[in-house]
């Protein structure tokens, strides 16, 4: 269909990159999908496993540094079509 934008899909390792690597070219489709340029796809176990990620490596005194909260709101807020 003409109206809707080209779709892209990311791939959980694009994921990761997206988020935490502003020079990669997954940040700039990123940035793209957020001004509404593309639609941005990826498969719900592509976020399960940047929550383990993030989970495991980034803690403060044994704890995660960011709440289950924090981190479904910033899924809820990304710009990305989960299949």
């Amino acid at each position: 269909m003409d109206w809707r934008p080209k779709g892209y899909e990311l791939s959980a390792k694009g994921l990761v990159c997206a988020l935490c690597d502003s020079t990669t070219d997954e940040h700039k489709i990123l940035m793209a999908a957020v001004n509404g340029s593309i639609e941005l796809f990826a498969k719900k176990n592509a976020w399960n496993a940047f929550l383990w990620l993030i989970m495991n490596t980034l803690k403060a005194d044994g704890k995660p540094v960011y709440s289950p909260h924090e981190l479904g709101s910033l899924k809820e807020a990304l710009p990305i079509v989960w299949v």
